[in-house]
């Protein structure tokens, strides 16, 4: 659950102008399916189930595949780093990536090196599996874990944070940064209406909690096909 402490702290951090960051830069051109509307009010769309772990392994969820452009040598990860980058790596033969600048939002770093940035899953493999996708075909799966057409279902952030957060979902887990925890909430939410995911119990507590401290918040999303 939000601790009162967090709560206080983002309505302290909402009543300053925060600052300016890099924005995403993977997502696609919206189509006509797109809806927005108030963060309280997309989580009442979100399906109470709950989560069941049997029979997942990571390799249920084929990634990374070869990404958008097939013929570029570059797979999902390296595309996302890539569109991400606030300035852009050189890219080396076998889309081997030198040099370039990231800002890991999680936890309010730049990072200089490929090499210290995971690709992480806004909506971790496991939590999907638990949350539906067990259901799935193999090829949705590996639709969902190289989801390059809309941004946040993957985002380049420090490899700590991204371990740091693992498998967790945000009743147990949220980054680092308070003045990035609406931000975070929204996208997760948005991640999970996408796909069609259920949230279990804790998760819908804790998003309620987190879309009452983020009165201004909205939650934007585009079903996936």
């Amino acid at each position: 659950m939000i601790s009162n402490l967090r709560r206080a702290a983002i309505a302290a951090a909402l009543l300053v102008v925060p600052l300016a960051t890099p924005s995403p830069a993977h997502a696609h051109h919206r189509s006509a399916e797109t809806y927005t509307l108030p963060m309280a009010a997309s989580v009442h769309l979100l399906p109470l189930a709950a989560e069941v772990r049997d029979g997942y392994q990571r390799t249920s969820f084929k990634h990374w595949n070869a990404g958008q452009n097939p013929t570029d040598g570059c797979n999902t990860r390296a595309e996302v780093l890539l569109a991400e980058a606030v300035e852009r790596p050189q890219v080396l033969p076998g889309c081997k990536l030198s040099g370039g600048r990231w800002w890991s939002y999680y936890d309010a770093k730049w990072l200089t090196s490929a090499s210290a940035l995971d690709v992480d899953h806004m909506v971790p493999l496991a939590e999907a599996w638990d949350s539906g996708a067990s259901q799935w075909t193999a090829q949705r799966r590996e639709a969902y874990a190289n989801d390059l057409a809309v941004h946040p279902s993957l985002v380049a952030v420090s490899a700590a944070s991204n371990r740091s957060k693992a498998d967790q979902d945000p009743a147990t887990w949220l980054p680092p940064t308070v003045e990035v925890t609406c931000r975070y909430a929204s996208e997760w939410t948005a991640t999970k209406l996408r796909w069609g995911l259920t949230a279990d119990t804790a998760e819908i507590e804790a998003l309620t909690q987190l879309a009452e401290a983020c009165p201004d918040t909205t939650v934007t999303y585009e079903p996936a096909p």
